[in-house]
């Protein structure tokens, strides 16, 4: 298979997950990096406690669960359990991978 092939598989899971309004909230939340409101370049994002997240969104808990699963094997977010808690933080290769395509396309 070619590689651009390859790409264009990768790009449209990324775009088919972030087709849903609350998995395209979570990943703007993710992108923030900080408090609500903040805004910082892609590479200095951070982490974020899973349950922080669904109550920042207002979403139940099995919801944000089923969509941090589809961002996460779409490859847009990152994720990790700590003890109790689950963080998940933006992959920043992919975001750079749909920017670059996003370039491309002009």
């Amino acid at each position: 298979m070619s590689k651009y092939r390859t790409d264009n598989k990768v790009i449209s899971t990324a775009f088919k997950a972030l087709s849903n309004p609350n998995r395209l909230a979570i990943f703007q939340r993710l992108l923030t990096c900080c408090e609500t409101g903040a805004s910082c370049e892609v590479n200095q994002c951070m982490k974020i406690v899973v349950g922080d997240l669904g109550r920042e969104i207002d979403i139940a808990a099995s919801t944000l669960s089923h969509h941090l699963k589809e961002l996460n094997q779409s490859g847009l977010i990152l994720m990790e359990r700590r003890g109790q808690h689950v963080e998940c933080w933006i992959n920043t290769a992919m975001v750079e991978q749909l920017a670059n395509f996003l370039k491309t396309t002009d």
